[in-house]
């Protein structure tokens, strides 16, 4: 065989696994994404038993620990609704009142469970203006 017919045939072959890898990659990705929703979005929502959430808002004041469980409560940005959530597992430093978090949950009766190890906060210094000029 030609020698420039087996380069075209290699190039063709290595092209197209490129073009599946990047597809499937792509798939699993856009599959695997969970929506970033409100506590009102959620009350308004009718419950899917077992669906993961990825809850946004801020922490309500008067939170209680007992023991690894954190019993808090969560509400929207603009304070309209909230949602109560059991959180089992370390909390990150930063968690306090009226800070705001991201965390997975999944509904259990009333009550949104937060899943190990996805409480995140977020740094409030980097999310507003900077007014300081240098």
């Amino acid at each position: 065989m030609d020698p420039s017919r087996k380069r075209t045939i290699r190039f063709v072959v290595a092209l197209s696994a490129a073009v599946l890898l990047a597809g499937a990659l792509a798939y699993t990705s856009f599959s695997a994404s969970t929506e970033a929703r409100q506590p009102s979005e959620l009350v308004k929502a009718t419950p899917t038993p077992g669906k993961k959430y990825q809850l946004v808002g801020k922490v309500v004041a008067g939170y209680k620990q007992q023991g690894d469980v954190t019993y808090f409560n969560v509400r929207d940005r603009n304070g309209k609704a909230s949602v109560p959530v059991t959180y089992k597992g370390s909390l990150p430093d930063p968690f306090r009142a009226d800070r705001e978090i991201v965390v997975d949950v999944v509904r259990k009766g009333n009550v949104y469970e937060g899943q190990t190890g996805s409480l995140v906060t977020k740094c409030p210094s980097k999310f507003t203006a900077d007014t300081t000029k240098t």
